[in-house]
């Protein structure tokens, strides 16, 4: 049995009162919960991402004031997660924007939180597969997990073609994280107004009340930059693509 990161309960979930022989709920009883909703869920750090942290480049190359709040918030954790407290990410192609969300939700996983990793249009694909036969959870099951976790990390806001299913399922997931508090991270290369046009003004509404204002990355895409820098010495040939190394920017 595991052991209660809280130290209160033997590691069951429920605190045992012997004088009246009755339980009661562990305060880490709703993790215990939101991690079994959430073992079906994607929440493996990519192995482009797994080395990123705060004291070396890509980080320590990244807008300082944005890296800051970020340190901010890891360094709070769990309690911005217990306020249902996320982050939003918003800006241009390869300025850093998921290197960061990566290092918090790294920094989640080491901290023993739930976690649910996912690009949007995989999530809306994820979606999609559970009206197949023989799909191994409905619709509502998937929504369920999602809302359970505790941070629910999605990347690429916004790059999902719009339709009518979208905007609902979208909505229905943000919004049971709200009405639950948990928290949501979002990355978006759109600004406010294209984002509301793309995933409705309710969904982006919700958003700003969980995350606050967005914090924003611009600048050069330096994907392209290092492309440039780690093929100056010989072309490539053709087929052949440049190395990418961990944590580099997106």
């Amino acid at each position: 049995m595991t052991t209660c990161p809280d130290h209160r309960c033997d590691g069951s979930g429920f605190v045992f009162d012997e004088r009246t022989r009755s339980a009661r709920d562990c305060s880490c009883r709703p993790r215990r919960i939101a991690k079994r909703k959430a073992r079906q869920l994607a929440a493996v750090i990519p192995s482009r991402y797994r080395g990123v942290s705060f004291d070396r480049p890509p980080v320590t190359q990244i807008d300082r004031h944005v890296v800051d709040e970020v340190r901010r918030y890891v360094d709070t954790l769990p309690d911005q997660l217990s306020r249902g407290r996320g982050l939003w990410f918003q800006g241009d192609v390869g300025t850093g924007k998921t290197t960061l969300a990566m290092l918090v939700s790294a920094a989640a996983l080491r901290g023993g939180h739930s976690v649910a990793i996912y690009s949007l249009p995989r999530l809306l694909g994820l979606l999609r597969e559970s009206f197949n036969e023989g799909s191994e959870a409905s619709l509502s099951e998937l929504i369920d997990r999602l809302t359970a976790v505790e941070l629910l990390h999605v990347d690429d806001v916004g790059a999902e073609k719009t339709s009518p299913w979208v905007l609902e399922q979208l909505y229905s997931i943000v919004n049971a994280r709200y009405e639950d508090g948990r928290a949501v991270m979002l990355t978006t290369n759109l600004e406010h107004k294209p984002l509301e046009e793309q995933i409705g003004e309710r969904t982006v509404s919700r958003l700003v009340e969980m995350c606050g204002d967005p914090l924003p990355l611009h600048g050069k895409d330096r994907r392209v930059e290092y492309r440039v820098e780690a093929t100056e010495d010989r072309p490539l040939r053709y087929g052949e693509q440049a190395p990418w190394p961990a944590g580099l920017p997106n």
